[in-house]
């Protein structure tokens, strides 16, 4: 079996995949973009075989189909990024929120003492 069909059947379950994840509410749109966006570029490198080939002579590789690979690894790569970024930002809104919290019980506290003194 060609190595291009493999790899194209791969990026079509891939694809399938994020669709019916979106589509049962497991992953917001807005997450999902990233990932079609990857399918198409790597559909689009693997049906136009001349398209690799000729990256492939510019960048000296001798097998054309690990550039494919190798371009398939840099855009998880790039996922895998974005992953982390999204999971610090929400860390840094999670500590924001458990200290906003923590303030107001102890004000909620503070307002009850007083209130019983003041009795």
């Amino acid at each position: 079996m060609d190595v291009s069909l493999v790899s194209f059947i791969i990026v079509l379950l891939i694809f399938v995949f994020v669709f019916e994840s979106v589509r049962r509410g497991i992953l917001e749109t807005k997450y999902s973009i990233l990932w079609f966006n990857t399918c198409f570029a790597l559909a689009v490198l693997i049906m136009f075989e001349g398209l690799i080939n000729k990256i492939a002579d510019v960048m000296n590789v001798y097998y054309a189909p690990s550039l494919l690979f190798l371009f398939g690894l840099l855009f998880a790569l790039i996922l895998i990024f974005d992953a982390t970024r999204r999971i610090s930002k929400l860390h840094r809104q999670l500590d924001t929120l458990t200290q906003e919290y923590s303030l107001l019980q102890l004000k909620i506290e503070q307002q009850k003492k007083q209130g019983r003194a003041n009795e």
